[in-house]
């Protein structure tokens, strides 16, 4: 029998869908892309909300409307092309850039603001400890570090809260000057800033999660799960577009706090440091280390267990150690390097996810779903590698013909014209069978 939930439940469901976004390195993007964009701050803000809000949204509901995530979604793919977008995707999300990072942003905002002289040295004890911690974590999984993190999300949340009140009712400094990489194009600038937060991604992973809860609540229905993952996936995205808004504009009244920064850690840090005093700096320390150990935990481990399952071979235990490992290694490059190694791959693996959201939506239009999906999805990633190749720094001048190239773009036209295709073939075919 199919169970009705209650406002009260409609709204632990959205609260808890934000949770599963809401980590602390996504807030260390939009107070460095608001310091940088200076004048040009609602732009490139508007860029950035499109793909850290808009994208993990419409994905979403993709899912819900497909009836369940990535494999659900990629249903009319070769099996072996679902399972490598998978492993990608895992990749990308634990010890190639997600899980280090949370390693970096405790490192930036929980220790580095209290010494006087940080080196490597420092980072590279540091991240012994923290990954060494994160390791024994995740091979006692239990049920109180689900409960911390319960806990946690929501005093993160109340201080971001806090912060975004007093930045709006007392900006502590002043407006910078725009950097050269938000003068031309910043809202193409910001449209890929927001791919740092690699929401569209785990929306992929997430949607499976969302309907796996509402199962055991008893929503049986598929209609309903699909209405209640819309609405969980509203009040997310209201969420995050709050917290995002609120820190580009921190970020854009950061000059006098600071002169010149790195990366957005360093920015709240100073920013909350001018606002309470010490006492907040070590409340913000304290919680956003705490808040980056569970985020980590539910990386590695799950990664853990997906590579457990899709090989087979070694024990979750050893997998654990192996991903703890890695992103030990992979955060002593340093916030700031991690972050501009991670473009080129995120501008190149970006489109294939929207494709894959687009030709879900368009789904009820297709007569032959398996040729549009492989159509659709080939020209997007073949078109996605040509921009991350760019953005690499590699000499792709050749392409320069391609509408949007000179943008990092060049691959929204050809999906489009792919979709078009895609459609048009499948009635053809349709019409001379006829």
């Amino acid at each position: 029998m199919n169970r009705s939930l209650s406002t009260f439940d409609v709204m632990g469901l959205g609260f808890m869908t934000f949770a599963f976004f809401l980590g602390a390195g996504n807030i260390i993007f939009p107070p460095l892309a608001g310091f940088l964009a200076g004048e040009n701050l609602n732009s490139a803000m508007f860029g950035f909300l499109i793909t850290a809000v808009g994208l993990p949204l419409v994905t979403l509901i993709a899912a819900a409307l497909a009836g369940g995530g990535l494999p659900t979604m990629g249903r009319y793919l070769p099996a072996a092309v679902v399972t490598l977008m998978a492993t990608a995707i895992f990749i990308i999300i634990g010890p190639a850039f997600a899980a280090p990072r949370t390693g970096l942003v405790a490192y930036e905002m929980g220790l580095k603001p209290f010494l006087n002289d940080p080196g490597q040295t420092t980072l590279t004890l540091y991240t012994i400890g923290f990954f060494g911690l994160v390791l024994v974590l995740s091979l006692n999984q239990g049920r109180l570090l689900d409960a911390v993190g319960k806990v946690l999300t929501p005093i993160l949340l109340l201080l971001l809260v806090a912060l975004a009140v007093a930045v709006f009712v007392s900006p502590q400094g002043t407006q910078p000057q725009v950097a050269e990489a938000y003068l031309a194009q910043p809202f193409v600038k910001g449209f890929i800033e927001g791919y740092n937060t690699m929401d569209t991604f785990a929306a992929l992973m997430f949607g499976m999660l969302i309907l796996d809860v509402l199962r055991q609540k008893g929503v049986t229905d598929t209609r309903a799960q699909s209405r209640y993952l819309m609405i969980a996936a509203l009040i997310a995205a209201a969420g995050l577009g709050f917290v995002y808004i609120s820190l580009f504009i921190l970020g854009g009244t950061s000059l006098g706090v600071v002169e010149s920064a790195s990366n957005g850690g360093e920015i709240i840090s100073a920013y909350v440091l001018s606002l309470f005093g010490a006492p907040g700096l070590w409340i913000l320390a304290a919680i956003v280390s705490l808040a980056c150990i569970t985020t980590a935990v539910g990386l590695v481990s799950s990664c853990a267990d997906y590579f457990h399952r899709l090989t087979g071979k070694g024990s979750y235990r050893s997998w654990v150690a192996i991903n703890a490992l890695a992103c030990m290694l992979v955060a002593n490059v340093g916030l700031s390097t991690l972050i501009s190694v991670s473009i080129p791959v995120l501008v190149a693996c970006y489109p294939v996810a929207v494709a894959l959201v687009l030709a879900t939506y368009l789904r009820p239009l297709m007569r032959s779903p398996v040729f549009a999906f492989r159509l659709i999805m080939t020209v997007a990633f073949a078109f996605g590698l040509i921009d991350g190749m760019q953005a690499a720094g590699l000499n792709m001048s050749v392409f320069t013909f391609l509408p949007m190239f000179d943008i990092g773009m060049a691959w929204v036209l050809p999906t489009l014209a792919a979709a078009v295709i895609g459609l048009a073939a499948g009635k053809a075919r349709q019409a001379a069978i006829a």
